[in-house]
């Protein structure tokens, strides 16, 4: 059996996912895997066949995305010739995490492709969403659509959403607490941040940035390039993660058991869902129109946030349902 893997580059949650999955689907075929976007951090250590430039939301520095950076990135003559190129006959299973090259192909071409994501779930009623304009509801519809559809979101809304996959590098870590703060907020700039964080001086915070390439102390926060193993390692050990709207990383700090205070992205409409998924679920979240972070943040760190939530693992199972199911 052969089969493709489109994975969205644009995040880390995507990549950080397929880690998981790509080895899984290993056991039932030859696996193609494609990547488009430009905006992860994470990588594969497995090889990737296409490697397309897509469509990504650019990261922003003011807790949003860049408006202008994404209209500037995106290329529609070299998308449509992307799209014509993919070899999608050669294939047995395609399975997409939110990439619009391999999706718009298959739509166009009448080829059946299985949405392997956690956008997928917002395709159904029973997913908690805040009021927005229909255009953000359109964007998740059509940015990457597929004839079926498999989700994962905080919790099972509906019979094709399953709980997050978590990976195992997670699962398996041996967790404490040595009382600091983990933090990631990509579409944050570092000097935004740091004012803030310092007038909490009692709390030593580890920032993890992708705005900047050296590591450096100022006060009480440290910030470092963004890298797999030291945030592991830091999310391990920490008290909370303060961390955007994202889907992986307040998931995996979930299951770790530690505190969480999400941002979510402004004008960001998946960001934006997820926050009141977890605002609905009892989770502080410091929304766009916040001006004044810190009495949320002082009463984050000061208080007790009990929470249990159990994400087993199911990602084999699936993985062999999706294969059984679909696969021709």
């Amino acid at each position: 059996m052969k089969i493709l893997y489109a994975i969205q580059g644009t995040g880390n949650g995507h990549i950080s996912r397929a880690r998981e999955i790509v080895p899984l689907l290993q056991q039932h075929g030859d696996v193609d895997l494609l990547i488009s976007g430009t905006q992860a951090d994470v990588k594969l250590s497995q090889e990737i066949r296409f490697q397309l430039h897509g469509f990504s939301f650019i990261f922003g520095k003011k807790g949003g995305v860049n408006h202008y950076g994404t209209w500037k990135s995106m290329n529609l003559p070299r998308f449509i010739s992307d799209m014509r190129k993919l070899p999608l006959k050669d294939y047995n299973l395609i399975l997409n995490d939110f990439e619009p090259v391999t999706a718009w192909a298959c739509r166009l071409r009448g080829i059946e492709s299985v949405g392997l994501s956690h956008q997928a779930s917002f395709l159904s009623g029973k997913v908690p969403k805040p009021q927005s304009v229909n255009w953000a509801q359109l964007v998740m519809k059509y940015y990457a659509p597929s004839t079926h559809h498999v989700g994962f979101h905080f919790k099972a809304y509906d019979d094709f959403i399953h709980t997050p996959v978590i990976r195992s590098e997670i699962r398996n870590l041996v967790t404490s607490n040595l009382g600091h703060y983990t933090v990631y907020l990509p579409a944050i700039d570092d000097q935004f941040l740091l004012p803030i964080l310092k007038q909490i001086p009692e709390v030593d915070w580890q920032v993890f940035s992708k705005h900047t390439k050296t590591s450096f102390r100022d006060s009480n926060v440290s910030v470092c390039p963004v890298n797999n193993e030291q945030f592991n390692a830091s999310l391990a050990s920490c008290t909370g993660l303060l961390t955007g709207g994202g889907f992986e990383g307040p998931s995996e700090a979930l299951f770790l058991g530690k505190k969480l205070l999400v941002v979510p992205m402004k004008f960001q409409y998946e960001q934006q869902c997820n926050a009141f998924a977890l605002q609905e679920m009892g989770l502080p979240v410091i929304w766009g129109s916040n001006k004044n972070w810190l009495p949320t943040l002082k009463k984050w760190v000061s208080g007790i946030q009990e929470h249990q939530f159990n994400f087993p693992d199911e990602t084999a199972m699936v993985i062999d349902k999706v294969v059984k199911e679909f696969a021709r």
